[in-house]
């Protein structure tokens, strides 16, 4: 299944994304503000972590784990901690303040046992982005929810990953995930990135 990225493993983030930079530097920005605020130097999995592109942009102690070879080796050729393995079977040596899942929660053989494996080791919370023209947003929260991930918090991710916006267009599409029309858009496109964590109890 991840045969098909291999040719473009090496330079991956780079053709990926129309502005890299401006792409993932706003994801890195949802991951640390989305949910309970991740805080500079806590440890951070990246579940399907590709060439590990997102690591430059996160005040974490980053570690990256993908099933390709070649992309894990074109994620350790930029310096990033990335080590080879499934998802779904993967389990870090100590627990982590976030572990992150964007672009592969297909890859989840079982969504819920999934949810399950990463709640194990997952302190803080689990980030993840979700189409919800693919997946009912209902049967992804229940399934947290079974995995003891019972507080969700969704954001519509209005940047584009093949166009590249002129500045002042991309700080009007953030802008906008915050307004109700957001989230009328995601009938046709885009996605919400999502922060999944456990409620204080009282």
């Amino acid at each position: 299944m991840t045969d098909k990225y291999a040719p473009q493993a090496e330079h991956w983030t780079e053709t990926a994304y129309a502005d890299p930079a401006g792409y993932l530097a706003h994801r890195a920005e949802l991951v640390v503000s989305l949910g309970p605020r991740l805080e500079p130097g806590e440890r951070v999995l990246d579940l399907a972590c590709g060439d590990g592109g997102l690591a430059a942009f996160l005040p974490a102690d980053y570690v990256g784990v993908d099933a390709s070879p070649e992309m894990v080796a074109a994620a350790r050729l930029r310096s990033v901690d990335a080590e080879l393995a499934d998802l779904n079977e993967y389990e870090p040596p100590e627990p982590v303040a976030a572990t992150l899942c964007f672009r592969a929660i297909y890859y989840a053989r079982d969504r819920r046992a999934f949810f399950e494996h990463v709640a194990g080791y997952t302190e803080k919370k689990f980030v993840f982005d979700l189409n919800p023209r693919q997946y009912r947003v209902g049967d992804v929260r229940a399934d947290l929810e079974a995995a003891g991930f019972d507080r969700l918090e969704l954001r519509p991710f209005l940047v584009p990953q093949t166009l590249a916006l002129p500045r002042p267009l991309r700080t009007l599409a953030i802008a906008l995930e915050r307004n109700a029309l957001a989230r009328a858009l995601l009938q046709a496109r885009f996605t919400y990135v999502c922060a999944a964590f456990r409620g204080t109890k009282t």
